[in-house]
């Protein structure tokens, strides 16, 4: 690490005004500079010395948010710190983030453009030059703020939050200008072609992940970088925003297949929100892995209830427990009552004499929920640990990974786990492994990055199901994707496939998350895609056109 040069705050006696949208040094007298600090004309300030106590309310005018955000920006694009951050709602948190920004991130020369604002929100990019020793290059990016009134007053201030000084930073998130703490990577598909952000939008949390476990024993050297350096309580890994000087990369292998991982970008493409896992079953290695939405690797890292899709596990352990029999009689009524709950099928639906195949495929809710009364409230939790290897966080994947939750809970809570809702958590991630321990028998770990790269130890399950279970688990999903809730989405999947769909409910959203599980031969696969309705029409079409094309 080179010597850390120590930047003081400039303090400059001229105000900034917003000119042409960009903030530049005035010089002027006293009354403007006062203009400037106090953001408003001395006319339009309706309070008096005599009148501290008068609060504004009402929205913001616009002038109020001009004024209010041109006074902060002039004074950050100026070094003064305390006056910039006297100008938010959080002082102390918005000193120590700028504070940072000069004296840690080395961010000199800053000049700062605003956009058009709309309501109290304002746009603006940042340009300046960041320096380390006798380093020296330009840092460019957009960002925004939003003006409020400050509680007490009513004053019209910024908003303060981390992301003000740099989109990509969040609570707990530093920016910081060094010598890489760790090396860079080059990362490999797995016929040895580099993966990169400009071909796999999609990647860039993962490939950040890969640097941050693997950068130091790669056998590359670290260079010079402006980075984020994320918090304690971060889920994502530190993030590279620019390079000062190149460093040295090692190399890691991975399992990606780039043909399905194309494939798999372009999928998500035409979905927002919408992530894919694609993994081979004999093994468990991840061929592709996609999500819609830049940053947060929800196909890996995300925590959302599964909805039907986790009638799979459910069902493994029904018929363990002689609770229900593929082509045995089952119930399906339009209501059920557990726990003070009163549960329902989509469209109150009933299937009157018919099979727990029938129901599976048809996706009863009811089917699941009234065999709640017949069971403990540990026994899906025991099933999804034991049988398919989830919820123990004990997964070595090669990067960051959820691996599922399914909690001990009682009632109607333990009821709603049955379908996949109450406080079970998955990813795509999970439910495309849930799918691969089908269709293989036994749960094989999911992995990025071979064991034999750094010895590390994949996670197994404590047993396997019953060639009896397993058929008719097969067989459920078999006839489900050929003509149940997935045969529309499986049409044209050919082989010897099985599928699961789900729509799981969420609070304060109008549409369910879509989710669809699904496996063909050798390859398994699972997606969703949120806010976006029933996963037979959302995330199944993602997850076949994978299947189409894997071998």
């Amino acid at each position: 690490m080179g010597k850390r040069r120590r930047v003081a705050e400039r303090r400059k006696t001229n105000p900034a005004v917003l000119v042409g949208g960009t903030i530049a040094a005035v010089v002027a007298g006293a009354g403007v500079a006062a203009y400037a600090l106090l953001g408003g004309d001395a006319e339009d300030r309706t309070e008096s010395a005599n009148d501290t106590k008068s609060v504004k309310t009402g929205p913001l005018s616009a002038k109020e948010v001009a004024t209010a955000s041109r006074t902060f920006l002039g004074a950050w694009q100026e070094g003064r710190v305390a006056a910039a951050s006297g100008g938010t709602d959080d002082a102390a948190g918005a000193r120590k983030a700028l504070t940072g920004y000069f004296k840690d991130a080395r961010v000199k020369d800053v000049t700062l453009t605003a956009g058009t604002a709309t309501g109290g929100k304002v746009p603006f990019s940042v340009k300046a030059t960041v320096k380390f020793d006798k380093l020296s290059k330009t840092l460019a990016y957009d960002s925004a703020l939003t003006v409020v009134r400050r509680a007490g007053d009513g004053e019209p201030v910024v908003r303060w939050q981390p992301s003000v000084v740099h989109p990509d930073l969040k609570d707990g998130d530093r920016l910081v200008t060094g010598e890489a703490g760790t090396p860079p990577v080059k990362a490999l598909d797995r016929d040895g072609g580099e993966l990169t952000t400009a071909k796999y939008p999609s990647l860039g949390s993962i490939l950040d992940s890969l640097r941050e476990k693997y950068g130091k024993t790669a056998g590359g050297e670290a260079g010079v970088e402006v980075r984020v350096v994320r918090g304690k309580e971060a889920e994502s890994a530190d993030k590279t925003l620019l390079e000062l000087s190149k460093g040295t990369p090692g190399t890691v292998e991975t399992t990606l297949d780039p043909a399905l991982q194309a494939a798999a970008e372009e999928q998500v493409a035409k979905k927002a929100r919408s992530s894919v896992v694609l993994l081979r079953v004999s093994t468990g290695e991840i061929l592709a892995a996609a999500n819609a939405s830049r940053g947060f690797n929800t196909a890996f890292q995300g925590s959302l209830a599964p909805g039907s899709t986790m009638k799979v596990i459910t069902s493994s352990m029904l018929i363990e427990k002689d609770l229900a029999s593929a082509n045995a009689a089952h119930p399906c009524p339009k209501y059920f009552t557990y726990g003070g709950w009163k549960f329902q099928n989509d469209d109150k639906f009933q299937i009157k004499g018919g099979t727990f195949k029938a129901s599976f495929a048809r996706s009863c809710n009811t089917a699941f929920i009234s065999q709640a009364p017949e069971l403990d409230d540990d026994s899906l939790t025991e099933q999804a640990q034991q049988v398919f290897g989830l919820g123990l966080n004990n997964w070595a994947v090669g990067v960051s990974t959820f691996d599922g939750a399914v909690p001990v809970q009682s009632k109607a809570q333990m009821a709603a786990e049955l379908i996949g809702q109450g406080g079970v958590r998955m990813n795509p991630l999970n439910m495309a492994s849930v799918s691969a321990t089908v269709k293989a028998g036994v749960f094989h770990q999911p992995y990025l990055v071979s064991p034999e790269v750094d010895g590390r130890q994949l996670a197994t399950a404590a047993r396997a199901m019953s060639a009896d279970t397993l058929a008719q688990l097969r067989e459920l999903m078999a006839y489900t994707a050929a003509y149940g809730t997935a045969a529309e989405a499986m049409a044209g999947v050919s082989g010897d496939v099985g599928a699961k769909t789900g729509s799981a409910e969420v609070d304060n959203q109008k549409k369910p998350n879509g989710w669809f599980t699904a496996y063909r031969g050798d390859v398994a696969a699972a997606g969703v895609v949120q806010a976006a309705g029933h996963g037979g029409s959302t995330a199944g079409p993602i997850v076949a056109a994978l299947l189409k094309l894997a071998d």
